[in-house]
């Protein structure tokens, strides 16, 4: 995609982090934005500044994991600006702790955002954008989904993070090969970002409320330190790998990552895989690290 001036793109998760940053530079591209986020306050505050920036706005309280709220929220982007050319289904949230320590709630509310949200901007989307390709040969569409590294890893004590997001990657994979079977003008990729500052850490405060009082296992709370640490230590910022969108988008390049340099211990993973041995310790190269996470869980 070259041309950004005078099209509209849809972004969940929009009030803040990778949202928010994808959201300045669509407006200074002179692109029109659908700004989607659980958070009313949050997403007011971000619509008016990106207003501001003289941008067309459709701020929607959205909750992802809705079906009939992304439907709801499709129709009114089709009503408002027509057809999106791009699509960025970003929303998600954080979460941690040993696997059978996790209730099916735990489990439905980060699968529900991180996967089902995904799936649900997919299927809203997709056949809006088939629809505007055939009836126009110019038009252009751009689909990408954040996923994370943890959709091409599993460090441990973030299994339900790690499913939903090798969820969301194999999705997206599908996404760009089926797409490719019946059009060229629609395309599809995934932001994998790694340790970066965003608001992803804070994602409890936006836990349904039978999830509120719950109190968490002690993996669970380790999990959340360690996350909150590695996140907040982060020197690549949301803004930086908002502008990686951007590029990929220019470049229709399917993957983006905002820690190319992380990618050895993928490579080392796939190779597991292929020479059939157990999964490599991902502490390998910092064992104090998993020295302090066994210690950790293991002290009574």
């Amino acid at each position: 995609m070259k041309s950004f001036s005078g099209r509209t793109a849809v972004i969940t998760g929009a009030a803040s982090g990778f949202g928010l940053e994808v959201s300045r530079i669509a407006a200074g591209r002179g692109m029109a934005i659908v700004m989607a986020d659980i958070q009313q306050d949050a997403l007011d505050a971000a619509a008016a500044e990106i207003a501001g920036l003289g941008a067309q706005v459709l701020p929607y309280r959205l909750d992802v994991s809705s079906a009939a709220e992304v439907e709801a929220m499709g129709a009114a982007t089709r009503a408002r600006f027509g057809a999106p050319h791009v699509v960025f289904n970003n929303a998600g949230v954080g979460g941690g702790g040993l696997v059978w320590e996790l209730g099916v709630r735990d489990w439905e509310w980060v699968l529900g955002v991180n996967l089902m949200g995904v799936v649900h901007g997919v299927r809203v989307f997709t056949p809006m954008m088939l629809e505007a390709a055939r009836k126009d040969p110019g038009y252009e569409g751009h689909i990408i989904n954040t996923a994370s590294m943890a959709g091409l890893l599993n460090p441990p004590n973030m299994g339900i993070y790690n499913v939903s997001k090798h969820a969301v990657v194999s999705l997206s994979e599908t996404l760009y090969h089926d797409l490719r079977l019946v059009t060229d003008q629609v395309r599809a990729s995934v932001l994998c970002p790694y340790f970066v500052p965003t608001g992803i850490t804070r994602s409890e405060r936006n836990r349904p409320a039978d999830l509120q009082d719950r109190q968490p296992t002690r993996s669970q709370i380790v999990a959340r330190a360690m996350s909150d640490k590695a996140v907040s230590s982060g020197r690549v910022t949301a803004a930086t790998v908002a502008q990686f969108v951007f590029d990929a988008l220019a470049e229709e390049r399917f993957y983006i990552y905002s820690h190319p340099q992380a990618l050895g211990n993928v490579q080392t993973r796939m190779e597991d895989i292929v020479a059939g041995r157990n999964p490599s310790d991902p502490f390998a190269s910092r064992p104090e690290v998993g020295e302090m996470l066994r210690q950790a869980l293991r002290d009574e």
